[in-house]
């Protein structure tokens, strides 16, 4: 039988997630605080400390996942809107209307970067918050698309 403690500790170690925005590496710090000092008291804390966690290092794998694939992509859009004569020749910079013509891909691609880094924001708060509700009603949450990290 789950105690109130258990699911309010529980719930309390997914909002924990949150203190990303005003500690850095806090999504990570202070789960893993609660969880180490509270996962011999109750199976229950255990298993949603491994799910928080695990959580946020699986979206940390995908963020530098999606910078690892999309910094190519990025320098070679952004190499290519300069003129060649400007890329070899070594020319100082000089801004026409005509040298922004090609800038339109560097466009594109920042906006599906925004949209996909607002994206995984908007599902991490949401997951999280789902996860805490399931918590504090004494249910067992798995996150999708989450890596075990921690078995």
């Amino acid at each position: 039988m789950l105690t109130k403690h258990q699911k309010n500790l529980a719930a309390i170690i997914h909002l924990s997630t949150f203190s990303q925005f005003f500690i850095p590496l806090g999504n990570f710090i202070l789960p893993l605080i609660l969880w180490t000092m509270n996962k011999d008291k109750s199976e229950f804390i255990d298993d949603h400390g491994k799910q928080a966690i695990n959580f946020q290092l699986s979206l940390l794998l995908y963020a530098i996942a999606l910078i690892i694939i999309s910094l190519p992509i990025f320098l070679l859009v952004f190499a290519g809107s300069f003129p060649e004569e400007f890329i070899y020749n070594n020319h100082d910079i000089y801004f026409d209307g005509n040298d922004f013509r090609n800038v339109s891909g560097l466009i594109i691609f920042g906006v599906l970067a925004g949209i996909i880094a607002l994206s995984i924001f908007i599902m991490e708060v949401v997951l999280v918050i789902m996860a805490m509700v399931k918590a504090n009603n004494g249910e067992k949450y798995k996150y999708p698309l989450t890596i075990n990290f921690i078995k």
